[in-house]
C-alpha cells in the first residue's frame, strides 16, 4: 500500500502518488487546487490509472507524517529540508 510492489505498480502505491503530489506542489495551493493539478497530470499518461481521492488523501497524509507538506491556513506546501 506505502510502497511499490510485485502486484502494486508504483503509480497505485502511496509514496508514487505522494511523488506526484510533490511535483505539482511547486508553488503553495489548496487541496482542491491540488487534487485538480495531479488529476489533469494523471490524465496527460500515456495509461493513467485511476486516482480517487481516498488515495489522494492517504497520500497527503503520508507526506505530512513523513514532514514533506505543511498545512496551514488552508493552504498545502513543500517543507524544506534543513
Amino acid at each position: 500500500m506505502i510502497l511499490p510492489t510485485k502486484h502494486l505498480p508504483p503509480d497505485r502505491a502511496l509514496l508514487g502518488i505522494g511523488a506526484e503530489i510533490l511535483g505539482q506542489l511547486v508553488e503553495p495551493r489548496s487541496v482542491s487546487e491540488l487534487w485538480e493539478a495531479v488529476k489533469e497530470a494523471r490524465s496527460r499518461t500515456p495509461c493513467p490509472a485511476p486516482l480517487s481521492f481516498d488515495w489522494f488523501v492517504l497520500a497527503l497524509n503520508l507526506l505530512y507524517a513523513i514532514s514533506a507538506v505543511d498545512h496551514s491556513n488552508g493552504i498545502l506546501r513543500r517543507e524544506v529540508s534543513q
